[in-house]
């Protein structure tokens, strides 16, 4: 698997079918738009690639603060459902892990929403710890 930063909007769009099975709240033109918006304030889109296809998505921050210096924050990172269990999202998360060290950041983190017990086992399995709650509010 080769994974590689979207550069373009048709690389995002590819992105599309693989994203909408973790943000269903999308139709393509509202999460490129998405993409576009967040991308101008640092977001980064990357797509793990086997022949040509888009197995693996994951969206991403590089950012600073008191709690944990530099990190990167993981949005979004999914595997295409028929493609899950094969290592395309283990090496998305060690392709993260090595984009963060490379840019000397102390941390990486993600929540991950409580229904989402397969992801938990994943990233327990891969060495990450649950550190916080998240919590929210509607406004």
């Amino acid at each position: 698997m080769t994974i590689e930063a979207t550069k373009n909007r048709d690389e995002i769009v590819a992105c599309f079918p693989i994203m909408v099975e973790l943000r269903p709240q999308y139709d393509v033109e509202s999460f490129t738009r998405q993409v576009r918006k967040q991308e101008l304030k640092g977001y980064h889109l990357a797509r793990g690639l086997v022949d040509g296809e888009v197995v693996c998505v994951t969206g991403f921050w590089l950012r600073e603060n008191l709690a944990w210096g530099r990190h990167v924050y993981v949005d979004d990172l999914v595997t295409k459902a028929e493609h899950r269990s094969a290592g395309y999202g283990e090496a998305t998360l060690e392709w993260l892990l090595a984009w963060a060290r490379k840019r000397e950041c102390a941390e990486l983190h993600l929540d991950s929403g409580v229904q989402r017990f397969g992801a938990h086992r994943f990233y327990l399995n891969h060495r990450m710890d649950i550190t916080s709650h998240h919590f929210a509010i509607q406004l």
